[in-house]
């Protein structure tokens, strides 16, 4: 679970809308109240790192659940440390941390 959040980030979205995910793979959850129009992403909370469980595709307009609460939809992903990791970018009125919105560790996190 991470806590910290960032004003001046500068992320931005790769062009594609969708990323495919392999089991084991790892991932951060970020979360911010920037658009798809906004070419820098800079307003952001920090959810905490997940891992993958089963294989898929995570796409733009997806809805993150944690347990059974709606945190938001997935905005796009940010490749600044790929092949490491994506950032997932999940779109939020506010942004948010990781206690903020109850990530805890082995908390099933749900991509719908």
């Amino acid at each position: 679970m991470l806590v910290h959040r960032r004003d001046e980030r500068g992320m931005t979205l790769e062009p594609f809308a969708s990323r495919c995910v392999r089991v084991g793979e790892v991932h951060e959850l970020v979360t911010t109240d920037h658009d798809v129009t906004d070419e820098r992403i800079d307003r952001v909370g920090f959810l905490g790192f997940v891992e993958i469980g089963s294989a898929g595709v995570i796409d733009r307009g997806d809805e993150l659940w944690l347990g059974d609460a709606l945190v938001g939809t997935v905005l796009g992903f940010d490749a600044c440390h790929f092949p490491n990791h994506y950032n997932i970018l999940i779109s939020t009125p506010v942004p948010r941390t990781g206690p903020e919105v109850g990530m805890a560790p082995n908390l099933d996190i749900t991509f719908r």
